[in-house]
This record gives C-alpha cells, structure tokens and sequence, in this order.
C-alpha cells in the first residue's frame, strides 16, 4: 500500500484552509487506495475529528516547544510553526521513520529548504502546496493553485527536477465539486434575480468579519424573499456572536456550522460574500459569482486576479466600511451582472486538479 503523509497546521492565525486542501488531496489518495497521515500541531479539535472520521491517521506533534522567531533569512511565517524549525523536523523525522512514505506533502508557510532537507532522507519523494512565492524548497513536486502563476516564478526557488504544478485548473477541490459543475452552471443559465446569498468569510474568522457583512446587508434593498446563509467553523471565536446578529435580520438568515455538503451549498447561492482564499475555486468551479473581503495579505495576490477575470468584485480595503460593502453588494444584485461574472467564474477551473495530482502521485514518472 502506498503510504502518504502531510505536514500541516491549523489554528486561529494559520486559518483551516492549508488543512483542508491537503484533506481533499488525501481523500482522493485513499480513493485510489492509499494511506494518509497527518502530521501536524496546533489543530482545532473539530479538524482533527474531521481528518480521522475520513479515515487518515494523524499524528500530534509536541506543544509549547521553544517558538522560533521570523529570521532575516528564514521563512517571514515562521512564528505560525510554534516552535524551532530544527526541532520541528527532528519530531517529523522520528515519526517519518514508523510511516516510510512514498511522498511528504508539505503545506505551511514556515517551513522552507532547509527544514526539507532534514527530513529527506525519511521520504522517497517530497511535494510542497505553497502560493507565496517567498522562499526556496527542496522538492521533487510543487503545486501552486494560484489563478494565474506561472512556473517560472518558482523556477529559481526548487531543484531543476522538481516537476511544478501552477494555475488554477489544478486547483484541490472534493470530487463533489466536479460532480455539480454542470448542474449547477445549467441552474445559472437561466437564474431569476438573485435570492440566495451566501456568507462565508473563513472556518475561523478571527476578524470576525462575518458580522460586519451580515451589518452591511442589513442596509441593502436585497429582494423580499431573499435568504441568507452563514457558513463558519465550530472553533470560530464570534461563532455566537453571529448567531445573535443572524436572529435580528431583515431575511430568514441561519447559521451552518462545520458543513460538509459545501458543494451543494454553492449549487444552489446565487452570490457569495467571503474572502480570496482556497474556497474561491469552489465558487470558481460551480459558477458563483462572488464579492470578497481582503482579510490578510496573502489573499491580494487571487482576488486581484479573480477580479480581473471578471469573476469577482473585490473590497480593497482591509477594514471596509459598512457603507462601502452596502454599495458593493447593492452593484451586484442584477441578473445580467451576476450571470457575466459566473461564466467568467466557470472557466477559471473544472475542478478536477485533486484527481489529477493524486495519479500523477501514485504514479509518478
């Protein structure tokens, strides 16, 4: 049996997204008959929960280690590790040893070439998912799921070997997505005015900027019979707070915790409120037209991109006012609007990259 593992973290800073495209990865590796293991600290308990019931191993590394500082040389993420890059590795390797995986997945923004190299000699191959383009990796695989990037912006980054993976038709999405693609491209064909919204600004939403949309809608002329939903994370810190919000709005407004049906979800919205993140190439994928909130730096690079493709309007600021969003939203709620950018939105991916790669890493050339 072909064994896999993934070096991954999720927190309330790191966010759940790193975390979830590797589980779509995974899943699709076990499809073909693998087995995963996550390797990984600092996990919300409901994540971890999720990785086990789809049948992965997960291995916890050590808590409350020394941190390591950002150097000037290092990675600019490495405070989210939560400990020394040294010891970090030496952990992985111990445990890379009981696993002998045929490939190690690494997704996290700090960890770099150095840290690869400690623990290639427990691997046969390594793969690494990034999208900052900010420092060098040791690996055999890169993927970058940006709309967009082309190969040459990691060229002088990886080994000549290493095979690179750019764009967003290889985006990692759940085989549902592919699944509803034409269903719900064809519901989108002949939609009425928009009446399903979709807030979804992240599983963890530090910023809580979740109720600031829900504040802003609450100031625009959406459609009488329009409904709201609110999609969060159970690990979310203004998970209540939003509940509250959500009971006071003008339109039947509910929150959805910890969703496992996404897909048939955004089949069914009409237009999504959310931030620039790896849930854009869901939207992407099923033709929903979105408008995103920049809510941290890594995020400009795709909704700059999402917006030129005519897939999505974009609120520059990091701190919109709700005035601003109340005019953005206002702008969109017009059939034709809605109907151009979801056939932009479309041909951005089909959702069909996690397949692919998981193929391409079993049987790689």
């Amino acid at each position: 049996m072909h064994q896999f593992a993934f070096r991954v973290d999720a927190s309330p800073e790191i966010g759940i997204g790193h975390l979830m495209r590797c589980l779509t990865l995974a899943d699709a590796l076990r499809d073909r008959g693998a087995q995963c293991h996550f390797l990984s600290r600092g996990h919300p308990g409901p994540y971890t929960d999720r990785v086990i019931r789809a049948g992965h191993g997960v291995h916890a590394l050590k808590s409350g280690a020394r941190r390591s500082p950002a150097a000037p040389s290092g990675p600019g993420h490495a405070a989210w590790l939560g400990t020394d890059w040294r010891a970090d590795a030496e952990e992985v390797r111990d445990i890379l040893a009981s696993i002998e995986p045929d490939w190690l997945v690494v997704d996290h923004y700090a960890l770099d070439e150095a840290w690869e190299r400690l623990v290639r000699p427990r691997c046969r191959r390594i793969a690494v998912i990034d999208d900052l383009v900010d420092r060098p990796h040791d690996c055999d695989l890169l993927l970058d799921q940006t709309l967009g990037r082309a190969p040459e912006a990691y060229r002088s980054l990886v080994p000549q070997r290493c095979e690179l993976f750019t764009g967003a038709s290889h985006a990692l999405l759940r085989r549902e997505f592919a699944e509803l693609r034409a269903a719900s491209l064809a519901r989108r064909s002949a939609q009425p005015s928009p009446r399903n919204l979709l807030v979804t600004m992240g599983g963890i939403d530090q910023a809580n900027a979740t109720e600031r949309v829900l504040e802003a809608l609450a100031r625009c002329a959406l459609p009488t019979d329009c409904r709201i939903t609110v999609v969060m994370g159970a690990s979310a810190p203004w998970l209540d707070s939003v509940r509250a919000r959500a009971s006071s709005m003008p339109w039947p407004t509910r929150v959805l915790v910890d969703v496992t049906d996404m897909a048939a979800l955004l089949s069914e919205t009409d237009l999504s409120i959310g931030a620039p993140g790896t849930t854009s190439w869901e939207r992407c994928c099923l033709g929903v037209p979105a408008l995103l909130l920049v809510l941290a730096e890594n995020q400009r690079h795709n909704a700059s991109a999402l917006e030129a493709a005519g897939a999505a309007v974009v609120l520059k600021e990091r701190a919109p006012s709700l005035a601003s969003i109340a005019s953005a939203l206002d702008g969109l709620l017009h059939q034709e609007r809605l109907r151009s950018m979801s056939d932009a939105a479309s041909r951005i991916t089909s959702g069909r990259g996690a397949g692919r790669l998981a193929d391409h890493l079993l049987n790689p050339s």
